[in-house]
């Protein structure tokens, strides 16, 4: 298991009150001590997913950018899209979810934007439009269309920080890594209104595998190759 290199610090300064016990002898207090860095650094775990393996995703598919709960699926949520027409999937990440991000889609990276905000709770509507959050949008072309697909870290009551290590011209593989949200948030992803929808509110999701939209496959005889 590999782990995210922001979480060093974190685990660093929460190993030193283990640290002290151990100065004085307080081997049993360490032990029990011990267990706050356990569990920061198993939050900042990386485990590889299957475009890490060589996989590479079907291109019609648009891939989970967050291991979560899908608690949004459809229509956008009033004034959360991108101006334009969008579906929307919403997915919760807890504080036991890997919380590394990765690219619904592969393409281009065309549009990085940061918005400071609030630290609303993630589950609640209004923390996309008021939070602080990151957005991320990447076009690819597939047999002659274009497409976009645009979705956004955005922080909750415990995440206090959106990491993002995409820069606008980067070219992305489906289900790359593209940073972390740190301690309990939301991803949104909008999706054109032609793009089938595949999962259901309550879905469990894992960034870079599971399939949440397919694009519609070509008709025959369209001239597509």
């Amino acid at each position: 298991m590999k782990f995210d290199r922001d979480g060093a610090p974190f685990v660093a300064v929460s190993a030193l009150p283990a640290a002290v016990a151990v100065v004085f002898g307080r081997w049993r207090t360490a032990a029990a001590l011990l267990a706050a860095p356990a569990a920061i650094g198993a939050f900042f775990r990386d485990p590889d997913r299957a475009p890490d393996l060589g996989i590479t995703p079907n291109p019609d598919l648009v891939l989970a950018p967050a291991d979560g709960k899908v608690m949004h699926v459809g229509d956008p949520q009033d004034g959360l899209a991108p101006p334009g027409d969008w579906q929307q999937v919403s997915i919760f990440l807890s504080l036991a979810d890997v919380h590394i991000n990765r690219t619904p889609a592969a393409g281009r990276v065309v549009a990085v934007g940061h918005r400071p905000g609030r630290y609303l709770a993630a589950f609640r509507a209004e923390s996309a439009q008021e939070n602080e959050r990151s957005e991320i949008a990447v076009e690819s072309r597939v047999r002659g269309e274009l497409r976009t697909v645009v979705f956004r870290q955005i922080v909750g009551v415990a995440a206090r920080r959106v990491v993002t290590r995409v820069r606008v011209g980067d070219d992305l593989v489906a289900g790359q890594r593209i940073g972390l949200m740190r301690f309990g948030s939301r991803m949104d992803v909008f999706v054109p209104p032609h793009v089938q929808l595949e999962v259901q509110v309550g879905d469990k999701t894992v960034a870079g595998e599971s399939v949440i939209a397919r694009w519609p496959a070509p008709l025959e005889g369209d001239g597509a190759s």
